[in-house]
């Protein structure tokens, strides 16, 4: 597990430091403005129906199948599958972002009606949201070639086609700030170049398919009569119910956001940090998992599940509290180093640096629902993950609705986090009754022992950056690099020796590994 999530982790973490430096463009270009709120708020739209459909109970319920039919009926009929999916998705998305490119002023208007008060606001949202509508459907056919070279245990290419959507969204920016442009038609071009990126995203991965002998064709199964496509659909309706309650929440929010100048981008600036360790840590875990699951569901072995998820937990409670404890600490520093620069201001800072505090409270439980709840889908237990989402979010919107005109956009943020962490208890606790037995006391004291080492760490850290701080200062790019990355730097060391001292076992595959390259 270690090897394989290792090989994703290192793809994934390529990804995401594009990202950064796609961030790093975007705020230099466009800092917190009402720009980059329209921006954020536009493409909140296709990427709320490709959360809900494409990357969301799409690939949960693809990859089940397509092993399953791989491994009972053989390729051919694998690949026959995955073509009627993704011809069937071309055709019903086509339709769906029709529609929502007819519906798009009515739609900002329920998202974002307070952006009428800042005249031109509201009007480029609605362009934004057209021109990124296609961004859904190439998204959709992406997920499903991930989801088919994962299912044969090909890792490497799908985790590095994320990378190539950054790439391009770059090159676009690159373009925009060397050419000069400002204002709305920074936003406009920044659209074009996400449909770009994700035209790119889907086009990395088609050499490795040739090459494992899959063909595009195009096919359709509009009425279901394919067993698989059938199993497909009947997973994804809970999965889309389960995932439509997080998306009504992400909805909400967003309109709460709306009524105060900037916190749209601070949140949307925040959350996109949060998803670093996320993505290199407990996605790369998930992808390995679910194939694990699957595998294993197909056998009739859940007592097999049941270890792959403490194993995989285990793993991801490793390294994502020191990155809870790290992003707390470090939360101005990291932000000030990355984005503090154009139109990103100082205060801008000290905002983002506010929501992703709060954010990062719930990174493990968030991590850790991404790896658990693939298990529920491989054995046809899609309810549970609707239920308990649907009861987290109930809780996150009350806290919201409760407390956002006292507190305002912080309290979206420390919601989210809330509802990630009653997400997983009420996951992990249900697995261990009704799939497989899961050591809980074992896994509590193991969470005890990172978190020992994690505060020590974070001490560490806090210490060194206030020491550093204090003798150099905060102004200048080289600075910032020292008295944020040497910290961080410590902090790691410090951390691997804690947890060594305290016996904590997933350290051991990683000094194997430094051993053998020494």
């Amino acid at each position: 597990l270690a090897r394989a999530a290792g090989l994703i982790s290192s793809a994934t973490l390529l990804s995401r430091l594009l990202g950064l430096v796609r961030e790093q463009l975007f705020a230099a270009l466009l800092g917190a403005s009402r720009f980059a709120d329209a921006f954020n708020i536009a493409f909140r739209i296709p990427n709320l129906l490709r959360d809900l459909f494409a990357e969301g109970a799409l690939s949960q319920a693809f990859v089940p199948t397509f092993k399953a039919t791989l491994k009972n009926d053989g390729e051919e009929a694998a690949y026959l599958l995955a073509n009627r999916v993704a011809g069937t998705l071309l055709v019903v998305l086509g339709a769906i972002i029709a529609i929502a490119a007819i519906a798009a002023t009515p739609i900002v208007e329920l998202m974002a009606g307070d952006f009428h008060e800042i005249p031109g606001k509201f009007e480029l949202t609605v362009t934004l949201t057209r021109v990124m509508l296609p961004f859904l459907p190439i998204i959709s056919v992406a997920a499903v070639a991930m989801g088919m070279l994962t299912s044969r245990d090909r890792y490497a290419t799908p985790a590095l086609a994320p990378a190539m959507f950054n790439v391009a969204s770059i090159a676009v920016g690159a373009l925009l700030y060397i050419a000069g442009v400002s204002g709305a038609w920074v936003a406009i071009g920044w659209s074009v170049g996400t449909v770009l990126g994700g035209l790119c995203q889907l086009g990395i991965q088609m050499p490795a398919l040739w090459r494992l002998g899959f063909r595009p064709r195009l096919k359709t199964d509009l009425r279901l009569r394919g067993p698989g496509t059938r199993r497909i659909a009947m997973l994804m309706v809970p999965a889309i119910g389960g995932l439509a309650a997080v998306q009504v929440n992400i909805f909400i929010n967003s309109m709460f956001a709306a009524s105060e100048p900037g916190a749209v981008s601070w949140l949307a600036y925040a959350f996109r940090l949060l998803q670093l360790p996320i993505g290199v840590f407990g996605v790369a875990i998930a992808t390995v998992s679910t194939t694990r699951f699957s595998d294993h569901a197909a056998d009739g072995d859940r007592p097999a599940i049941g270890r792959q998820l403490e194993e995989s937990l285990r793993l991801t409670a490793f390294l994502t509290i020191p990155a809870t404890v790290g992003l707390i600490v470090m939360a101005e520093p990291v932000i000030r180093l990355l984005f503090e620069r154009g139109r990103f201001s100082a205060s801008d800072t000290l905002a983002t640096a506010a929501a992703l505090r709060l954010y990062v409270i719930g990174l493990a439980a968030y991590a850790s629902v991404k790896v658990i709840a693939p298990a529920y889908y491989a054995i046809d237990r899609a309810r549970v993950p609707v239920i308990s989402s649907m009861t987290a979010v109930a809780g996150n919107l009350a806290i919201s609705i409760a407390l956002h005109h006292i507190y305002g956009y912080r309290i979206l943020a420390l919601g989210t986090a809330m509802a990630a962490i009653l997400n997983f208890s009420v996951l992990i606790v249900t697995f261990s009754r009704m799939v497989a037995p899961v050591r809980i006391a074992v896994f509590a004291a193991h969470l005890a022992r990172v978190s020992i080492a994690a505060t020590v760490m974070g001490v560490i850290v806090w210490l060194s950056h206030g020491a550093l701080a204090g003798a150099l200062g905060t102004a200048g790019l080289g600075v910032r690099l020292v008295i944020t990355l040497g910290p961080i730097i410590a902090g790691a060391v410090i951390y691997a020796i804690v947890c060594h001292l305290l016996g904590v076992a997933e350290l051991a595959p990683f000094v194997r590994r430094l051993r053998r390259k020494r």
